[in-house]
């Protein structure tokens, strides 16, 4: 292929018409014509040797090849980009909207401080929080939107992983709980009713995985997607949760909760602060990892002990 005779709007155009399947979407989404997208469609059939788009009953189909294409040409375009990012950001004066997914935990403890971070600095950058969907959401496409992720583990293939902060889990209970601070010990604990905490991406709780290994099972009343809503619920049952130990503290006044040292420990719990490798020389970016790093170090204060 002579590489000289390939115009750049034509990659642009392929990758409107992978991700569309369908010609008058990907007009839309690049901003040309119908007949104008047709055109490139019919350029880039020739260029590549295959149909690329072939209809199937009432719609299109992307062929075999233009399935294989999709990915690549995603972070090709992605490097193409970061050619022509500048070299400078002016956090005063931008106007930059940062896409980021998190937890809900990650989002309660490390959200507020770096508003006010943001609101100080760059009074015109915008943070958008997106749900937490889990690895396996993020193929090349869904990775393309991401400018950065909160998450355990290192399950997100071509993103930079920094530790963002540590922490350990802790029985969250009412503060006038029957049995409350008793919880320490192992027949309490197996006695009383749990909250399980299943966030999306997985089919169970992490924790009931970790007490499975030491042959334990948990008498588990409700199941949540989220460790707010298992907060909530404890603060207004006697139902009983393993939480991040941070989270409770954040929570124990305004919900009444106080935090029991489990009579097992599962140790540490780390979070790690995930960044697209396309972006780790993007200036916007640095200054966003720099304040979220500063942030979640930061919470490494006086600490507050479990019960």
């Amino acid at each position: 292929m002579n590489l000289a005779a390939l115009d750049l709007n034509l990659l642009v155009a392929l990758d409107a018409l992978l991700l569309e399947a369908s010609v008058s979407r990907a007009a839309m989404r690049v901003g040309l014509s119908q007949p104008a997208a047709s055109h490139a469609l019919q350029r880039l059939r020739n260029v590549l040797g295959d149909p690329l788009l072939v209809r199937t009953g009432a719609r299109m189909e992307l062929t075999p090849r233009a399935q294989a294409l999709r990915g690549p040409l995603a972070q090709a375009l992605d490097q193409v980009r970061g050619l022509f990012i500048p070299d400078d950001f002016d956090a005063a004066r931008s106007e930059r909207h940062f896409r980021l997914m998190m937890p809900d935990l990650a989002v309660e403890l490390l959200v507020p401080p770096l508003m006010h971070k943001v609101s100080r600095l760059a009074p015109n950058v915008r943070l958008d929080i997106v749900p937490w969907r889990g690895p396996a959401i993020f193929n090349a496409e869904f990775a393309r939107t991401i400018d950065l992720v909160v998450s355990i583990g290192d399950a997100f293939k071509g993103f930079h992983r920094q530790l963002l902060y540590t922490d350990h889990d802790a029985l969250a209970v009412r503060r006038d709980h029957p049995v409350g601070a008793r919880l320490k010990r192992r027949d309490v604990f197996l006695d009383a009713r749990h909250v399980a905490v299943v966030i999306r991406g997985q089919n169970v709780d992490l924790i009931d995985d970790w007490l499975r290994t030491k042959g334990i099972d948990r008498r588990i009343a409700l199941v949540v997607p989220g460790y707010i809503e298992a907060l909530h619920i404890v603060a207004r049952t006697d139902l009983v949760a393993f939480v991040p130990r941070r989270l409770i503290a954040a929570l124990a006044k305004p919900l009444s909760l106080i935090a029991v040292a489990p009579p097992l420990d599962p140790g540490v719990d780390e979070q790690f602060m995930f960044t697209p490798t396309r972006a780790q020389f993007d200036p916007g970016s640095i200054w966003l990892r720099k304040l979220i790093l500063e942030t979640g170090r930061g919470l490494d204060g006086p600490k507050r002990r479990a019960a």
